[in-house]
């Protein structure tokens, strides 16, 4: 085991990364000079991610490679994209944001991901993998169409390039014949190993010009020859090429495949990456080996490589991790479905290449044979658990929420339509604080919520949500989705097996007469909290947990509209979810009619929010406890912020309420009301 050491130091005492504002001034330094500028940019990365948290081993293992592409290419006229965008803390420091850095991640400050509202050097913004080819390809079509003639580049992971869509941009851009070039950066997998010296010598031969030329002239020549001829002589060259480069399934989609490069090796990428540039072909892929987690040895050391990581001691590589005495939601979902899966050997679990962020990877400790990562395959998740459902297994499919709309026509046509008892776990439901607006899980509610059969629960803490894995293993007839949010539980005394809930029916958990604060999910301590501070002023509120968001519980709901004069509905989702059912529910049932009787939706607001902590972008949407107390206050004529309020301004709504709320329980004593039975 490597032993762990502070920062690379730079070689000399001259600092090139004070000099560098832009990759202008980077092109302007001396060829010899660009491992010095790696080995600064690396001690740079490194010193930032120690103080922000975040993807620091993809980052590090794209240093060398982000300095040659930014040295050899003219960024930004020509278009570098990053997949993921998780690999690309070098790239910003590079493009004019190093005074930025230390604000990665936080409100206000840098996205963790490219992002074209934040720089024109960030042509494309990414967070979830795979699409890089297929914007590249899109704006390769869209130059020739302009009749210009700049480089796109595309950036992507032996991960991301594992997934369907980027065989899709694959075959399509080798069709098109266009000018695009690829940057197979593999990390990880190994697809060929290299051979060498005599390998570097090749893979530096087949990028050359002449070698480029000779291959189109050999196709021309090919193309006159008779048919077996033809076939035969591209045969041989294919099996030859194949032999030494590992490319034949690159060729076949239609590009020139080059490589192996060492990634970390300037001197051979930089001829490589030059004569790429040069050469007037079609698709080029370039396959470059790099280490994750390179020039730091905690990371180096670390099994993830340091994938991510919260804030941590430079010289020692240990991370500040915020103790809590309460477990994770990812932690609590994995070792509830071992416990479920003891009792019955039909329980098995898929997940999309996130095994540790889905709390699979418990799972798979006690049941390997019965755990399934498919890779960056959402699509093939989802049919794949399909498959295993028609024959009486009873799959998990744990896929972040954001994650699985990439899905979404697989749950409707091969799982919703069928009734398949596909169970879906949705982890980092809500907003989920620095990762920002692409991993949220704002829709699932909505876009679940509308397919016919769904059994659809939101757990309110983890106690609940153990309870719902066992409802999820016991439902044999239709397809179900449970969500839960990032991080850390409320502390709740956790039951030690799950009991099935009654599908459909919720619990009311405070019982007031006046204001009902209806919480689907995670919300509830907030709304808790905000039925305190309505009741310090003589409010009486009830707090009730939906549980399902369908089925509906209509009997509960029917009878908080009934035995209230507000009814507000809380959901960490965005508009048409949990909130427009009950509506619907409500406006079905003439409860709407009722004299005197409000109901309202707090949902996500209609924007993406930006990263932040998660406490502050919940007080950004409304959705905390002030953000309740003010909502019920606005409907009451308040035109004022409840934290905004005076103690006056506060004690006059009081009573407004209160003499509300006598009205309304003369009209209730009179029997003008409709509504469902207590």
């Amino acid at each position: 085991m490597t032993t762990p050491s502070a920062i690379p130091e730079p070689k000399s005492n001259l600092t090139f990364l004070d000099s560098i504002k832009s990759p202008s001034d980077l092109r302007r330094i001396n060829a010899r000079d660009l491992k010095q500028v790696a080995d600064e940019l690396r001690a740079e990365t490194i010193n930032t991610v120690a103080v922000t948290g975040g993807h620091l081993g993809a980052s590090l293992g794209v240093i060398e490679l982000t300095v040659v592409l930014h040295y050899v290419f003219d960024t930004p006229n020509d278009k570098l994209i990053w997949d993921v965008g998780h690999q690309a803390y070098p790239h910003k420091i590079l493009t004019g944001r190093r005074d930025r850095m230390r604000t990665l991640r936080s409100g206000g400050g840098l996205s963790g991901f490219t992002k074209r509202a934040e720089s024109e050097y960030d042509c494309f913004g990414a967070a979830h993998s795979s699409t890089s080819i297929s914007a590249g390809l899109g704006m390769a079509v869209a130059r020739d169409l302009a009749g210009d003639s700049h480089n796109v580049i595309c950036v992507i992971g032996d991960g991301a390039i594992s997934a369907g869509m980027a065989y899709e941009a694959m075959n399509n851009a080798g069709a098109m014949n266009r000018r695009l070039i690829v940057i197979l950066n593999d990390n990880e997998m190994s697809i060929a190993p290299p051979v060498g010296a005599m390998s570097n010598y090749l893979t530096r031969l087949l990028s050359s010009p002449m070698y480029l030329s000779l291959r189109d002239i050999g196709k021309q020549f090919a193309d006159r020859l008779p048919r077996f001829f033809k076939d035969n002589a591209a045969r041989a060259e294919e099996l030859a090429r194949g032999f030494v480069t590992g490319g034949t399934l690159f060729e076949e989609l239609g590009f020139y495949y080059i490589g192996i490069v060492d990634g970390h090796d300037i001197d051979q990428l930089l001829p490589v990456l030059q004569n790429v540039r040069d050469a007037n072909v079609g698709p080029i892929l370039v396959h470059v080996r790099t280490q994750k987690g390179k020039g730091y040895a905690p990371a180096e050391a670390s099994a993830d490589k340091y994938h991510g990581v919260v804030k941590f001691d430079v010289s020692t590589g240990k991370q500040f991790k915020a103790k809590s005495t309460a477990p994770s939601y990812t932690k609590v979902f994995g070792e509830s479905l071992v416990k479920e899966a003891q009792k019955d050997d039909r329980i098995v679990a898929i997940t999309a290449a996130m095994p540790g962020g889905t709390g699979v990877d418990i799972f798979g400790k006690s049941f390997p044979q019965r755990t399934f990562d498919v890779g960056i395959a959402e699509q093939h998740a989802v049919t794949f658990a399909a498959g295993l459902a028609t024959q009486k297994f009873k799959p998990f499919v744990a896929i972040y929420s954001t994650f699985l709309q990439r899905a979404y026509d697989q749950v409707v046509h091969d799982v919703a339509i069928q009734r398949l008892p596909v169970r879906f776990v949705l982890d980092r439901a809500g907003l989920v604080g620095a990762d920002g607006p692409t991993h949220a899980g704002s829709f699932d509610l909505a876009y679940l919520g509308c397919l016919p059969g769904f059994v659809l629960m939101a757990a309110a803490d983890e106690a609940e949500l153990v309870h719902m894995v066992a409802t999820a293993a016991a439902i044999d007839d239709r397809p179900s989705a449970l969500r839960y949010p990032r991080g850390d539980g409320v502390g709740v005394d956790l039951p030690e097996c799950g009991a099935p809930l009654a599908i459909g029916r919720g619990r009311v958990v405070r019982q007031g007469n006046t204001v009902a604060l209806l919480s689907l999910g995670a919300r509830l301590g907030e709304c808790l909290k905000a039925a305190d501070l309505l009741a310090a002023q003589g409010i009486s509120t009830t707090v009730a947990d939906a549980r399902f968001a369908k089925p509906l519980d209509a009997e509960l709901i029917l009878n908080l509209a009934h035995h209230h004069e507000f009814v507000l509905t809380i959901e960490e989702g965005a508009i048409g979810g949990f909130g427009a059912h009950v509506l619907q529910l409500l406006a079905e049932r003439g409860a709407l009619e009722q004299p005197g009787f409000k109901v309202r939706s707090m949902i996500l607001p209609d924007l993406f929010i930006d990263h932040d902590t998660p406490s502050a972008m919940y007080a950004k949407a409304g959705l905390d406890a002030n953000g309740i107390v003010a909502k019920v206050f606005e409907i009451f004529g308040s035109k004022y912020h409840a934290a905004e309020l005076q103690p006056s301004e506060i004690a006059f709504l009081a009573d407004r309420i209160q003499r509300r709320r006598n009205s309304f329980k003369v009209k209730q004593s009179n029997g003008r009301l409709n509504g469902g039975a207590m």
